[in-house]
C-alpha cells in the first residue's frame, strides 16, 4: 500500500446535509459556514444545487465569491443543459470550479425513474458530460443508486463518460444498501479497469448512512482504491445522513498505520464547525456522536477516571484538544476582557470580524454578561448571530418591539407591536394557550395567512437567564419555512421566531 496517499474531502453540507427538513440556511447563514470549512481546510465545497430555485443559485454564487478563492468549488446538476448551465454561471468566478453531474446507473432509476432504455439513459449522460466540458475542464459524474446497478451497466456507463471526458468518477451508494465488504469489493474492481481506460481520473465515493454503515462503507472504499470522499459535518444529510466527515477524518488519522492515508483537514477544526452547523441549523447532535457529540470525551465510570488519572492513553485513543476540544468550557463574565470573548467567539466557527463590528459587538456581551452575570458557549452563539442578523436587515421586515401576553386562568389574550420600515403596527388576539394567542395577534397584524406545524422549544443555556432557543415551522402557499430565535424570555424567543419565518415566506422571491 502506498503509505504517503492523500485523500481528497469534498464537504456537501451545503447542499445533501441542506435537503434535511429544517437545515434550511439564508445565505448570509451559508457564507458563514463555508468560511469554517476554509478553515477546515475542506478540499472541495458543494455548495448547493443551483438549477432548484434562484435563491439557491445566489447562495451558491456568493459561496463561490468567499471562498473560491483557497477551496475548490462545485455545484449539483441532473444530466440536462439547464442545470449544467446554472451550475457554471453560479460557480464560474471560483479559482477551481467544476461541474458535477448526476444520474441513476440501477435498474429502479433507469426504469421508474426516467422511463427510458438503459442505453438512451447513457447516452443522456454522455451527451451532459460532453456539454459540461466545452464550459470548465473538469467535470465530476455521479452514477446514482451505484450500489444497487448491475456491475457491467455500471462499468459500461463509467468507460462511456471517461471517454466522453469525465475527470472524476464518484459511485454512490445513495439509499445507504451496501455494506463495507461488499462496497470495498466495488470499488476494487472499477478502480482496476479505471486505472487501464484512464489513470488520471479520480475515483470518489458518497455513502448514506440507513443500515448505519456509511464511515465503515467509505473507510472500505478508501482501502480499496477510492481517492476522494464525500461528507458532511455531523453526518448531516437526508434520512439518516451521510458520512461524517469527522469520523472518516479521525479514523485515518487515529489509523494512520492501517489505511496508510493523510487529509488536508485541519483537525482542531472539528468542533468548531460541528459547533457551527448544529447553531445555525437547530439540530442537535446525539451526545453520544463519535467525535463531536457531547460525551465523546466524557468519563463517568470510576474505573475509567481512575485510569485516566494514571495515564490518559488507557481510555483515550486521542485527545480532545486534537479535534478543537478543550478540557473545560471557558465561563465568560463581564471581567473576562476582549481576547476572552474574542476567543469565545472564533472558538465557535464565526468569523471575529473587523475591529469595528468587533469592538460593537464587545459592547452588546457587556450588556449581556451584566444581565447573565455568566456567559456560555451557547449564550455567544445568540449574541453574535442577532447582532449579524440585525447588521444585515436591509429590506423591511417585521420587527417586534412589544408585546404582552396575560393568562389569568381564562382565555389567554396577547397584544403585539410591530414595525415594518417606517410604519408602526398593532393587534391583539386570544388563543387556546399563551403561544396561540402570541401567534394569533402576529397573524392579525400582518394579515399573512399562515399554518403553524411545528414548534419547538427548549434550554440551551444554564443559570437563572439561561437562553432558550425557539424552532418553529410555518407553511405558507404550499411551501415550508423554519424560523429560529434565541432568548432568554421563552415567550420573546417564540414571537421571534414566527417572525423570523414569515420574513422569510415573505422573502421568498418566487413569491414575489
Amino acid at each position: 500500500m502506498n503509505n504517503n496517499r492523500n485523500i481528497i474531502v469534498l464537504d456537501t453540507t451545503l447542499r445533501d446535509g441542506e435537503q434535511v427538513p429544517g437545515a434550511k440556511l439564508n445565505v448570509y447563514q451559508k457564507v458563514e459556514f463555508a468560511r469554517q470549512l476554509q478553515r477546515l481546510r475542506v478540499d472541495i465545497v458543494e455548495a448547493g444545487f443551483p438549477a432548484s430555485s434562484q435563491g439557491d443559485f445566489l447562495a451558491v454564487q456568493e459561496i463561490a465569491k468567499a471562498v473560491g478563492d483557497s477551496m475548490s468549488v462545485t455545484a449539483l446538476a441532473r444530466a440536462v443543459k439547464n442545470d449544467i448551465d446554472a451550475v457554471y454561471e453560479s460557480i464560474k468566478a471560483a479559482h477551481d470550479p467544476f461541474i458535477h453531474i448526476v444520474l441513476g446507473t440501477s435498474n429502479v432509476h433507469v426504469e421508474k425513474k426516467f422511463n427510458r432504455s438503459k442505453d438512451a439513459v447513457m447516452e443522456m449522460g454522455v451527451e451532459a458530460v460532453k456539454y459540461a466540458r466545452t464550459l470548465l475542464p473538469q467535470v465530476q459524474y455521479s452514477t446514482e443508486d451505484a450500489s444497487r446497478s448491475e456491475f457491467e451497466y455500471l462499468w459500461k456507463t463509467i468507460e462511456a463518460v471517461v471517454r466522453a471526458g469525465a475527470t472524476i468518477i464518484n459511485v454512490p451508494d445513495t439509499v445507504g444498501y451496501a455494506e463495507p465488504e461488499e462496497f470495498g469489493d466495488l470499488i476494487r474492481r472499477i478502480n482496476e479497469r479505471l486505472k487501464n481506460v484512464n489513470d488520471e481520473v479520480v475515483l470518489s465515493v458518497h455513502c448514506h448512512n440507513d443500515l448505519g454503515l456509511a464511515t465503515a462503507n467509505t473507510l472500505s472504499a478508501i482501502k480499496n482504491g477510492a481517492d476522494k470522499i464525500e461528507v458532511t459535518i455531523n453526518g448531516l444529510g437526508e434520512r439518516a445522513g451521510n458520512t461524517s466527515l469527522e469520523e472518516v477524518v479521525m479514523a485515518l488519522k487515529v489509523r494512520q498505520n492501517r489505511y496508510g492515508c493523510t487529509t488536508n483537514i485541519q483537525t482542531k477544526e472539528l468542533l468548531a464547525s460541528s459547533r457551527l452547523l448544529t447553531h445555525l441549523t437547530g439540530l442537535d447532535v446525539q451526545v453520544n456522536k463519535a467525535i463531536t457529540g457531547a460525551n465523546a470525551f466524557a468519563h463517568s465510570s470510576g474505573i475509567h477516571q481512575d485510569g485516566l488519572l494514571k495515564d490518559k492513553n488507557v481510555y483515550e485513543i486521542m485527545s480532545p484538544e486534537e479535534v478543537g476540544a478543550e478540557s473545560m468550557e471557558l465561563v465568560l463574565t463581564a471581567r473576562s476582557g476582549r481576547h476572552a470573548f474574542k476567543h469565545a467567539v472564533a472558538k465557535l466557527g464565526f468569523d471575529t470580524g473587523n475591529d469595528a463590528e468587533f469592538a460593537r459587538l464587545f459592547q452588546e456581551f457587556l450588556e449581556l454578561a451584566d444581565l447573565k452575570k455568566e456567559v456560555y458557549d451557547h449564550d455567544v452563539f445568540y449574541l453574535v448571530n442577532r447582532y449579524r442578523e440585525q447588521a444585515r436587515n436591509t429590506v423591511p421586515l417585521y420587527e417586534l418591539t412589544a408585546f404582552r401576553v396575560v393568562t389569568d386562568g381564562e382565555r389567554p389574550q396577547a397584544v403585539v407591536e410591530l414595525k415594518r420600515g417606517g410604519e408602526a403596527l398593532r393587534g391583539e388576539a386570544c388563543g387556546d394557550g399563551p403561544i396561540d394567542a402570541l401567534y394569533s395577534a402576529i397573524k392579525t397584524v400582518t394579515g399573512v395567512d399562515v399554518a403553524l406545524q411545528h414548534y419547538k422549544v427548549n434550554s440551551i443555556s444554564r443559570g437563572k437567564e439561561a437562553i432558550g432557543r425557539t424552532v418553529i415551522e410555518l407553511s405558507y402557499k404550499g411551501k415550508a419555512y423554519i424560523g429560529r430565535a434565541m432568548e432568554t424570555d421563552i415567550l420573546k424567543a417564540s414571537a421571534l421566531a414566527f417572525l423570523n419565518a414569515l420574513n422569510a415566506a415573505l422573502l421568498n422571491k418566487e413569491e414575489a
